[in-house]
């Protein structure tokens, strides 16, 4: 099942760079579990400074169904309450918001209300964007897969053009055949190949947001 690429806009070279970020990086529906500190760990091992917020306060889903069910019962206003109070004191810096799944989505609601946000990173996952929402050439990089049960080839090309509008610089990057959540390992949707593919675009990514905040 290969995890072949595709850019719906031009952007990153995908190639290294060791400038150090910090990342706050939000887990999906699953939880606090082992894919998104795998991820945390890929990024670390890259130089840069990772926070994990648990948005679930210890909780970890085994399946789609419960760990919908776990976020209906805690509320989006809520996931969203805490994850600005465990953000809140890291914006001064410049911080590059990502997530998996559920995570990209509140990433998104963060990084599109920051004005210090530096970069967004969305792994399996976009939300919907405020009418006036306007944010200045904030680059952003969405991995996905093709096709995703959860984010249609209609709505990817709407949600891309209202972050265009909105000032974003935007880069999308498809993978055909891949399962939905395909960087977790633990789950049937992992393909490896697409995972390294999108974990070499999304380092190459970070370090080049974190070269622009240097130069800043």
């Amino acid at each position: 099942m290969g995890g072949r690429t595709s850019r719906a806009a031009p952007g990153g070279r995908c190639e290294g760079s060791d400038t150090v970020a910090t990342v706050v990086l939000f887990h999906s529906v699953h939880g606090p579990g082992p894919a998104v500190h795998e991820a945390a760990e890929r990024l670390r091992a890259a130089g840069h400074e990772v926070e994990v917020p648990d948005l679930y306060e210890g909780k970890v889903a085994d399946s789609v169904e419960e760990g919908r069910d776990l976020t209906d019962e805690i509320g989006r206003e809520e996931l969203l309450r805490r994850a600005v109070a465990a953000t809140a004191r890291l914006s001064e810096r410049g911080v590059v918001y990502a997530g998996l799944s559920l995570g990209a989505a509140v990433a998104q609601t963060l990084a599109t209300a920051d004005r210090n946000a530096r970069g967004l990173l969305l792994l399996h996952g976009t939300s919907d964007l405020a009418e006036d929402t306007s944010v200045d050439e904030l680059p952003v990089q969405l991995h996905v897969a093709d096709p995703d049960p959860f984010e249609s080839h209609d709505w990817l090309s709407s949600w891309y053009l209202q972050m265009r509008q909105a000032g974003a610089e935007v880069e999308v990057h498809h993978y055909r055949g891949a399962g939905h959540l395909f960087t977790d390992r633990g789950l049937p949707d992992w393909d490896e190949e697409a995972a390294e593919r999108a974990w070499r675009c999304a380092l190459d990514f970070v370090a080049e947001v974190g070269s622009r905040d240097s130069a800043a």
